[in-house]
C-alpha cells in the first residue's frame, strides 16, 4: 500500500498546482521546481528531537542531538497503534525493525520502552496488560509506604543530601540534616510547625535498614547532579520523584542497594512515564539487564566481567590496538568503565543516548523476555522443553538472531551489545589512540574529547559488524 507514503501524499497535494502550471505554459518551470521540491523532501534531514527535551537557556555547552524525527522512518504513534490487533496483541517483530531503522518518536517513547525492556508480553491483550499495570502500581505503593515508615521523608516531595545515620546506626544530627528533615515534615503536615523541630531520631540496629539509610544522602547528591541541564529537572517535584524511585529501589534490591550511576539510568524513565510506579518498574526491568555491573564485593566490581569481555573482543578484532593499550598499562580497560556502567549517557547528548538505548534493546530483543523476568522457573522449563528445536526468530532482534544462530553451533554464552558498542568506539579511534596516546591519561582524554560527536546509528551499525566479525573468528578458531 502506498497511500500513506510521503511521496504519494506529496504528489496528490500538488496535483492541482501541476495542472495550473501546465495550463499557464510553465511546463519547464514546473519540472524544475517539482524536481527541486521532490529532491528536498527525499533528502529531508528530519526535525531534531531537542524540542522534546528542553535545555535550560544558561546551559550553552550542551551537545546538540544528531537524532532526527523522520517521517516514514521514525516509529510514529500511528505506526505504533497499527502494530496492535483489536485485542491488543503486538507484532513486535515489525516494531523492532522500525525502531532500529529510525528510533521512536519522543511523544510515545516510554510506552514502547515498556515492551522493549520486558515489562509486558507482546502476546498479551490490552486487558491483561492493564491488570498487570494496576497490580504493579499497588506493589510499588506498598514498597514506598514500607520505606516511608522507616524514613518519613520518602514521598514528602523533598529529599536529603546530608547523612542521617552513621555506619553503627547512630543518628547524625547536624544543621543540614535538621533543616532538610524539618522541611519534609512541614510538607507532610501541610505546612504546620512540628513541636519537635529536631526530629525524633533513635539508634538503628537492623543492618539492612542501616545500609539503606546510609545510601539515602548519596542518592540525593546524585539526584541534584543528574541531567540538571534539562528544564524538566528545574521542578522540585521531578527531582523528588527521582529520589523516591531510587530510594525505593535501593530497599527493593537488597543485594545491590544503590550505586552511583543508577540515577543516570533512571532519569529518562521519570521524564518519559508520567506515573511514578510505571517509571519505577521500567527502571527495575532495565536494572535486570545491568545490575550485575553494580554488584560489588571486597575483591571485585561487577563490571569487571564486561571489561574482560571488551579486552577479549578488542584483542580479536584489533590486536594492534589491544597490544598498545596493554603496553600503556590499560589492559584492564578500566578507562571504559563509565561507558558500560551508564550506557554512554555521558558520551552522547540526552536525546541521542535515548535513541542509542532503544536501538540496542531492539537489536537484543528476546520475545521470552517478559516470561524470564515474570516467571523464571516457567521460562527455564519452556527453554528446556524446546531443546533441539529451532527457536522462531521472527520476533527477535537482529543481534539476538545472530546469537541464536551461533548458539546452535555450540558457541559460548553471548556477550551484550554494549561490549561491541564500546569496541566499535575504540576501533573508530584506533588510529588516534595508536599515534597520540603515550599514557593512560591520553587514552582517557581522547575518549572524553569525543563527547557529543558520536553518531548513535553509526555506532550501532559498527557494533553489529564487529559482532559478526568476532563471532566468525571465534567460531572458526574454536572449531
Amino acid at each position: 500500500m502506498i497511500w500513506g507514503c510521503p511521496i504519494f501524499v506529496f504528489l496528490v497535494e500538488n496535483l492541482i498546482w501541476v495542472l495550473e502550471l501546465q495550463l499557464l505554459g510553465f511546463k519547464d518551470l514546473f519540472f524544475f521546481v517539482w524536481f527541486e521540491e521532490f529532491s528536498r523532501m527525499w533528502r529531508d534531514p528530519g526535525a531534531p528531537a531537542d524540542s522534546f527535551y528542553q535545555v535550560r537557556p544558561e546551559c550553552t555547552n550542551v551537545p546538540k542531538t544528531r537524532f532526527r524525527i523522520k517521517a516514514g522512518k521514525t516509529l510514529s504513534a500511528r505506526k505504533w497503534r497499527a502494530a496492535f490487533t483489536s485485542e491488543g496483541y503486538l507484532d513486535i517483530g515489525k516494531t523492532l525493525s522500525r525502531v532500529y531503522r529510525g528510533g521512536i518518536h519522543p511523544s510515545m517513547r516510554g510506552e514502547v520502552w515498556e515492551f522493549l525492556l520486558g515489562c509486558y508480553d507482546p502476546k498479551s491483550t490490552f486487558e491483561e496488560r492493564e491488570h498487570i499495570r494496576q497490580r504493579r502500581r499497588v506493589q510499588y505503593a506498598v514498597l514506598k509506604e514500607e520505606c516511608r515508615t522507616m524514613f518519613p521523608m520518602i514521598g514528602s516531595g523533598s529529599f536529603i543530601t546530608a547523612p542521617v545515620i552513621t555506619e553503627n546506626g547512630d543518628p547524625i544530627v547536624d544543621p543540614i540534616t535538621l533543616q532538610e528533615a524539618q522541611a519534609a515534615k512541614e510538607l507532610n503536615s501541610g505546612g504546620q510547625q512540628n513541636s519537635n523541630p529536631r526530629c525524633e531520631m533513635v539508634k538503628e540496629h537492623d543492618k539492612r535498614i542501616i545500609q539503606w539509610k546510609l545510601s539515602l544522602h548519596q542518592i540525593g547528591l546524585d539526584v541534584v547532579r543528574t541531567d540538571r541541564t534539562l528544564v524538566f529537572y528545574e521542578k522540585q517535584e521531578n527531582l523528588s520523584k527521582l529520589w523516591d524511585i531510587l530510594s525505593v529501589y535501593a530497599w527493593f534490591d537488597k543485594d545491590i542497594n544503590y550505586c552511583q550511576g543508577m540515577s543516570d539510568l533512571c532519569s529518562p524513565m521519570i521524564l518519559l512515564l508520567d506515573d511514578e510506579a510505571d517509571a519505577f518498574w521500567c527502571f527495575e526491568r532495565l536494572m535486570r539487564r545491568l545490575r550485575g555491573n553494580f554488584r560489588c564485593t571486597e575483591r571485585s566490581v561487577g563490571v569487571e566481567a564486561q571489561l574482560s569481555n571488551l579486552a577479549s573482543v578488542t584483542q580479536v578484532i584489533d590486536p594492534k590496538l589491544h597490544h598498545h593499550l596493554e603496553t600503556l598499562g590499560g589492559g584492564d580497560y578500566l578507562f571504559a568503565i563509565r561507558m558500560l556502567m551508564v550506557l554512554f549517557r555521558r558520551e552522547f547528548s540526552f536525546a541521542d543516548s535515548l535513541y542509542l538505548w532503544e536501538m540496542m534493546w531492539a537489536l537484543e530483543y528476546d520475545p521470552d523476555l517478559f516470561l524470564m523476568y515474570e516467571d523464571p522457573d516457567l521460562a527455564a522449563a519452556k527453554s528446556e522443553g524446546s531443546k533441539g528445536r529451532t527457536k522462531s526468530t521472527r520476533q527477535c532482534g537482529k543481534f539476538e538472531r545472530e546469537n541464536l544462530k551461533n548458539r546452535s553451533k555450540g558457541a559460548e554464552a553471548p556477550l551484550p551489545i554494549s561490549v561491541f558498542l564500546v569496541a566499535s568506539v575504540l576501533k573508530d579511534k584506533s588510529t588516534k589512540l595508536l599515534t597520540e596516546a603515550k599514557g593512560l591519561d591520553d587514552v582517557v582524554q581522547i575518549l572524553n574529547d569525543m563527547t557529543g560527536s558520536l553518531d548513535a546509528k553509526k555506532a550501532c551499525t559498527s557494533a553489529m559488524k564487529l559482532h559478526k566479525k568476532y563471532l566468525k573468528k571465534v567460531v572458526n578458531f574454536t572449531f
